[in-house]
C-alpha cells in the first residue's frame, strides 16, 4: 500500500486566496458577486464554537450557524473524536447486505425523546427526509393529497418544493408534484375544508416558521392535529431547523403539547460535520412501506446510515445533554427576546420580536415620519425587503455580527445562533443592534448612504 502525506488543511492555505476566482470560473458566480456587494467576503479562516475569524484574524459571532447545522458549535472537540474514532477503527461501513450497528444506537437514542414514536429512517438531508415522509404518507394511507402552508419551506428537491410556499425558489421549475395544496399558515377553517375529502394523505408544517419566524397561534397545531385523526390525515412535524433544542425544548411541538405521526429532523443533528436526516414516525405506519421481505428496500439513500453520519448524531445529542442546551437555548433565548424587545417603543421602525429560544424573528415596519417614510419607500419601489439589508450589513462590518434576512422580500431579520451563546454574547448582541437601528433612523446617514448604494444596484440588475 502506498502511503499518502496529503494535508488538506496545506491545501486550504495554499489557495484561500483563490476562493473567489474558483468559484467564479468553477462553481456559483452569482454568490461570489453577491457576496462581494454587501461587503461579506472577508474570508473565514477558522470557526470555534459561536466565533468565526477571518483572514485578518477579527472575531465574528455568528448568528446563522450555516442555516442552524451549528447548534453545539463549530468543531466541537467531543464530535471531532467521535469522527476520528469511527475513522481509526476500521469500521464495516455500508456493506449494505448487512445493519448498521451505529444506526441502531442513534434511532434508540433519539426515540427516546419522542417516545410515542417507534421506528426511525435516516437519510442524508431535510430535502430528503421530506421526500421520505411523502412517499410513507402516501404508501400508508393510499391517498395523494399533501396539505402544506402559506410561507413554507420544506426543501428545494422536486418533492419539498411543491410544498414550499416561496415563488422565489418555485419560479422556472414547474410543474410540481401533483396533489399538493397550500392553505394559509393559522387558519384552521380552511385546513378543515381541505382535508374533509379524505383525499389527503399528509399534513406537513414547521411548527415555527423558518421563512420569516412565523408563530403558530396557541390553538393552531393541537386544533390541527385534531382535524387530522377526524379525517384519517397523517400529521408530520418538520422540525428540520427547529429540532434538537433549539427552541428551548428537544422539540418545538413540546411547547403546544401535540404528538404527531412523523418528526423530521437534520440540520442540527450533523453536528456541522456530516449531512444527515432522519424520519421519526409509528410502527403501524413504517410497517405499511417495509410490509414484506421483497419490499425490504423499497426505499433507501446509499449513504444514508453512514458511520460518520451516525456517529455525528450520536456525539451531537450527547453534548447537547451533557452541556444542557436545550436548557442553555430557552434561558439565553427569553433574555435575548426581552432585551430587542424594550427596544421597539423607541424606534419607528421596529415592528415587533418574536420566537421561542434561539431562534428569533426581529420585524421591521414602514416609519411614519415622512423623513423615514420617503427613504423607506424608495428602498421599498427598488427592492421589497431591502431595508433589512442596512441592518445586516453595517452589523456585519461595524460589529462583526453575522446575521441574516428570514426570507425574500421580507422585513424580518432572523437570529439562529449556536445554543452555545453566553450571556456576553447576547449583551454584544444587543448593543449592537441598538447602535444599528438607532443609525437607521438618522437621515440623512451612513446607513441610508448605503441604501442608496444598494439601490443603485438594484437599479443596474433590472436594467
Amino acid at each position: 500500500m502506498v502511503s499518502s502525506n496529503l494535508d488538506v488543511s496545506e491545501i486550504f492555505v495554499e489557495r484561500e486566496g483563490q476562493r473567489g476566482a474558483m468559484h467564479t470560473r468553477h462553481l456559483n458566480e452569482q454568490l461570489v458577486r453577491v457576496l462581494k456587494t454587501i461587503g461579506y467576503d472577508v474570508g473565514f479562516q477558522k470557526g470555534q464554537g459561536q466565533y468565526l475569524f477571518d483572514r485578518q484574524g477579527a472575531r465574528y459571532l455568528d448568528l446563522l450557524s450555516g442555516f442552524g447545522v451549528f447548534a453545539i458549535g463549530r468543531n466541537h472537540p467531543a464530535l471531532r473524536q467521535a469522527l476520528k474514532s469511527v475513522l481509526d477503527a476500521d469500521l464495516p461501513n455500508l456493506v449494505q447486505l448487512d445493519v448498521s450497528t451505529l444506526a441502531g444506537v442513534l434511532a434508540e437514542r433519539l426515540l427516546e425523546h419522542v417516545p410515542y414514536l417507534d421506528k426511525v429512517f435516516f437519510a442524508n438531508s431535510g430535502a430528503e427526509t421530506v421526500e421520505a415522509a411523502i412517499k410513507f404518507a402516501r404508501g400508508a394511507t393510499g391517498r395523494p393529497g399533501i396539505v402544506y402552508c402559506g410561507h413554507s419551506f420544506h426543501g428545494l428537491s422536486y418533492g419539498a418544493l411543491s410544498l414550499t410556499d416561496d415563488s422565489n425558489f418555485r419560479g422556472g421549475f414547474e410543474p410540481l408534484l401533483p396533489g399538493c395544496t397550500a392553505i394559509p399558515f393559522n387558519d384552521l377553517e380552511a385546513l378543515e375544508k381541505a382535508l374533509s375529502s379524505r383525499q389527503v394523505s399528509a399534513f406537513i408544517v414547521e411548527p415555527i416558521q423558518g421563512k420569516g419566524v412565523n408563530m403558530p397561534t396557541d390553538e393552531f397545531l393541537p386544533g390541527a392535529l385534531a382535524l387530522c385523526r377526524k379525517y384519517g390525515t397523517l400529521f408530520i412535524a418538520d422540525e428540520i431547523q427547529t429540532g434538537i433544542g433549539r427552541t428551548g425544548k428537544f422539540l418545538a411541538i413540546e411547547h403546544w403539547g401535540i404528538e404527531p405521526d412523523m418528526v423530521l429532523l437534520a440540520k442540527a443533528l450533523s453536528g456541522g460535520h456530516v449531512p444527515i436526516g432522519a424520519l421519526l414516525t409509528r410502527k403501524n405506519i413504517f410497517d405499511k412501506i417495509f410490509n414484506q421481505m421483497d419490499r425490504a428496500v423499497v426505499h433507501g439513500s446509499t449513504f444514508a446510515k453512514n458511520d460518520l453520519a451516525m456517529a455525528a448524531g450520536i456525539a451531537t445529542l450527547d453534548v447537547i445533554k451533557a452541556e444542557r442546551l436545550v436548557e442553555n437555548a430557552a434561558k439565553r433565548g427569553a433574555e435575548l427576546r426581552l432585551a430587542l424587545t424594550r427596544m421597539v417603543p423607541g424606534y419607528e421602525l421596529m415592528k415587533e420580536v418574536r420566537g421561542k429560544g434561539l431562534m428569533i424573528g426581529v420585524e421591521f415596519g414602514p416609519p411614519k415620519s415622512l423623513r423615514l417614510k420617503a427613504s423607506w419607500n424608495l428602498l421599498e419601489t427598488a427592492n421589497k425587503g431591502l431595508f433589512c439589508q442596512l441592518i445586516t450589513v453595517p452589523l456585519f462590518k461595524d460589529h462583526k455580527i453575522l446575521t441574516q434576512v428570514a426570507g425574500h422580500g421580507l422585513h424580518t431579520i432572523k437570529l439562529l445562533p449556536p445554543l452555545t451563546i453566553t450571556e456576553e454574547d447576547c449583551s454584544w448582541i444587543e448593543k449592537s443592534f441598538d447602535d444599528v437601528i438607532a443609525g437607521s433612523h438618522k437621515v440623512p446617514g451612513a446607513i441610508w448612504s448605503l441604501g442608496k448604494t444598494l439601490v443603485d444596484n438594484a437599479v443596474r440588475k433590472s436594467a
